[in-house]
């Protein structure tokens, strides 16, 4: 039996299997009519095939055969066909999906095409397999699939380790071996309400605000909703795990972004943003801020994150939500609109150009203020008038909506 693991291509661990059991032709690539189906830009329709055939006194075994464009690795090397030794990677394209070769001689007792890592038999898996040869930042082990380190169990989640901890509570990366929550096995996000924070009925609402509003949103840039709960009097929201880096930790880390690339991010965020203002009640999001903007590993698509301050419009003027410098003046004023969202592209777009605080770039204009951003030389002209277009105090006098703002970024592209 030939089973397929697809890695994480970053921390190598295991997001999705497939089983084939008395198959002799595995077909790969992005097209829906293959054996593994992957959606990724860099993959072919008809990426690569991997065929059994005889080898005489050792058996059966396998070859790759590539006929991706952007070529396949095997084990780091470029191949066009090649035998598959048991345990080996295939990564399609440079940068693209890695998954894992494994040969076993007994197959599993299901007839499903594919089958997540088999969490029911994680004693079994672990006494058998002794872990050897793992990296000490991997969080499964590369041979039975199981989580090396488990640091508590709350309900079915394993808690494997602490993301983050902030005021309202603690974020952790965790393992739905089960998949009950999520339809198949998966690492994903158990964030966790703080026991001080719980007595803050302000602190609860949005809490649970972050659960109610992703539960009933679906859409590639905003994470999927998968639990929530009350465990030993805490709250839980279980949510998709993101694999990337948000826009302020990628700006510090490697300095300011190339004019393209972060008005080619800002028209993303707006789509999404375009999806939250047309709902049947419109949701302003009130906390647009490059933390709060996830670019995924595999895509470079941008995720819109922490859903935690969304307000339905229409609704009485609340608490003053926003981050300094990207929050528009009516929110300021807890009066926030849809354009106070679209504000927020502009100090971020200041921010990725730059590299600095946006507030470094706020000027006294006649009774009120705006971004004075002539010095910079990586902003044309035309972006420009986008960003003073977008930050202007009065919300009239801004682009009216998400579509419209992405009609003068795609304009302002050089």
């Amino acid at each position: 039996m030939v089973t397929l693991t697809l890695l994480d291509t970053q921390h190598k661990t295991p997001i999705k299997q497939w089983c084939f059991e008395g198959s002799s032709v595995i077909r790969i690539g992005r097209a829906v009519d293959n054996h593994v189906v992957l959606n990724d830009s860099l993959v072919s329709r008809y990426h690569l095939e991997l065929k059994q055939f005889i080898t005489g006194n050792k058996g059966d075994a396998w070859q790759v055969v590539s006929q991706g464009t952007n070529g396949t690795f095997l084990d780091g090397v470029l191949v066009t066909k090649s035998t598959l030794p048991d345990n080996s990677l295939l990564q399609l394209a440079q940068g693209g999906p890695l998954l894992k070769f494994q040969l076993q001689d007994i197959p599993e007792p299901t007839a499903l095409p594919w089958q997540p890592i088999p969490q029911e038999k994680e004693n079994v898996s672990a006494s058998s397999c002794n872990h050897e040869g793992n990296s000490p930042n991997n969080i499964f082990c590369v041979h039975c699939g199981q989580p090396l380190n488990v640091i508590q169990r709350i309900r079915h989640y394993q808690i494997l380790r602490t993301l983050g901890q902030g005021g309202m509570g603690t974020t952790y990366l965790a393992w739905d071996g089960t998949g009950l929550s999520t339809g198949v096995p998966q690492l994903l996000v158990l964030k966790q309400m703080n026991a001080d924070m719980a007595r803050i009925a302000k602190a609860q609402e949005l809490f649970e605000r972050e659960a109610n509003t992703l539960k009933c949103l679906n859409y590639p840039g905003i994470p999927k909703y998968y639990d929530f709960f009350v465990e030993g009097g805490k709250k839980y929201l279980a949510m998709e795990l993101i694999h990337g880096q948000d826009l302020e930790k990628r700006v510090y880390n490697t300095g300011p972004v190339a004019p393209n690339q972060a008005i080619a991010w800002m028209i993303q965020t707006c789509d999404i943003l375009d999806y939250l203002h047309n709902q049947d009640q419109p949701l302003i999001h009130r906390d647009i801020k490059p933390a709060n903007l996830m670019v995924r590993n595999a895509n470079n698509r941008i995720v819109v994150l922490d859903f935690g301050a969304v307000k339905e419009t229409g609704t009485a003027p609340g608490t003053r939500i926003g981050a300094e410098g990207y929050c528009a003046p009516e929110q300021e004023r807890g009066q926030p609109l849809t354009q106070s969202d679209l504000y927020a592209i502009g100090p971020t777009l200041i921010f990725l150009l730059t590299g600095e605080n946006p507030l470094r770039f706020f000027r006294q204009r006649g009774r009120g203020f705006c971004f004075d951003v002539k010095s910079v030389p990586t902003i044309t002209p035309q972006l420009r008038e986008v960003i003073e277009r977008v930050t202007e105090p009065l919300p009239r006098d801004r682009f009216q909506s998400a579509k419209e703002l992405t009609k003068a970024l795609i304009s302002a592209t050089s």
